[in-house]
């Protein structure tokens, strides 16, 4: 199989696109650390996740995600999504605490000046560092 370096990105992919983390330029893993899909509604329940031991309900539309492995410090970050809170698909995550062992998170609606928090059906985290 053929690789493609991206000089610019520093970012080694193989033939087919797509990422190969472990061979970066740089010699530093930029990889996913932990993923999670889960169903913020009613009883949480994780659907698929990786480096995920579970998820802390805290109040509505407030969650913690909790680390199997810990990361090697705060410094990293989280991207994600969510859907169908109270005003609809134009939602956001919001981190609030972050620790090597969990990171806590708000699921807001963007559309009031004054975001509201709400319970999403879907909620998809990743974590890199």
């Amino acid at each position: 199989m053929a690789t493609v370096i991206d000089g610019s990105a520093g970012i080694t992919t193989n033939a087919g696109g797509s990422v190969n983390p472990s061979t970066n330029i740089d010699g530093i893993n930029y990889s996913c650390r932990a993923w999670v899909n889960f169903n913020g509604t009613g009883t949480v329940a994780i659907r698929a996740s990786g480096n995920v031991s579970s998820i802390t309900d805290n109040n509505v539309g407030d969650f913690t995600v909790n680390f199997i492995n810990a990361m090697p410090d705060v410094n990293y970050t989280t991207i994600g999504m969510c859907s169908d809170l109270t005003y609809g698909s134009a939602t956001y995550l919001e981190g609030t605490t972050y620790s090597t062992t969990a990171v806590r998170l708000l699921t807001r609606s963007g559309y009031t000046a004054t975001p509201a928090t709400g319970d999403p059906t879907i909620a998809c985290i990743s974590v890199f560092r």
